[in-house]
């Protein structure tokens, strides 16, 4: 069985970063964020929670009304609870079948800014958190999403902490434009061959 890894990390830590380099390196990665948007279209118990929920608008020719889920969701910290609790059990059954899909890898990935929060920490073997300074984040997320420092501030107060998730993690890569990044993922992928045996031999991963 391939050993699983969690990416996780705060808005504007280098997840998507970390993640290209261990596809690179020859672990494929599953992007919970693109995944979860086509599972919320594609999937019906998933369609079928969310117009109970919210009613038939929630959808219009089969798209997903964006606007009235994000209005739905920002007017209450409960409402959140709700759409994830339709949401997330659909996305942890896919992830479980896209590990069965690539079992001849001896590792695999999944990146998610709420790995820990949204209860995937169970699914996987090793944590991973990506790690940068709030100021660093902050200013790549304004740039990349050309929003403004307010919005990305607020985006930022409403993710779990780092000190959290640092306690949590298991391997931590610091990606604050000055550790060089590669070195960091050649020593996870060291990291899991030592305590694993040898993952050419795929014995069986480490438990948590």
């Amino acid at each position: 069985m391939a050993i699983k890894l969690g990416i996780t990390g705060g808005i504007g830590s280098g997840k998507s970063l970390v993640c290209r380099l261990l596809e690179v390196m020859g672990v494929p990665v599953y992007i919970s964020d693109a995944e979860t948007k086509q599972l919320m279209v594609a999937d019906f118990s998933i369609r079928e929670g969310l117009v109970a929920l919210l009613g038939e608008n929630v959808y219009a020719d089969g798209v997903l009304n964006k606007p009235l889920l994000a209005s739905y969701l920002f007017g209450d910290p409960g409402h959140a609870r709700q759409v994830n609790g339709i949401v997330h059990p659909r996305v942890k059954e896919d992830f479980r079948r896209w590990v069965q899909c690539h079992d001849v890898f001896p590792v695999v990935a999944i990146e998610s800014a709420i790995l820990i929060e949204a209860g995937f920490a169970g699914e996987v073997d090793v944590v991973v958190m990506v790690y940068a300074p709030e100021e660093i984040r902050i200013e790549r997320a304004v740039r990349r999403d050309s929003s403004s420092r307010e919005l990305i501030e607020k985006r930022v107060r409403s993710q779990m902490s780092d000190e959290e998730k640092r306690r949590q993690a298991d391997f931590v890569i610091v990606n604050d434009g000055e550790a060089p990044l590669i070195p960091q993922v050649l020593e996870l992928i060291d990291s899991l061959s030592k305590k694993s045996g040898c993952l050419s031999r795929r014995q069986a991963p480490p438990q948590r």
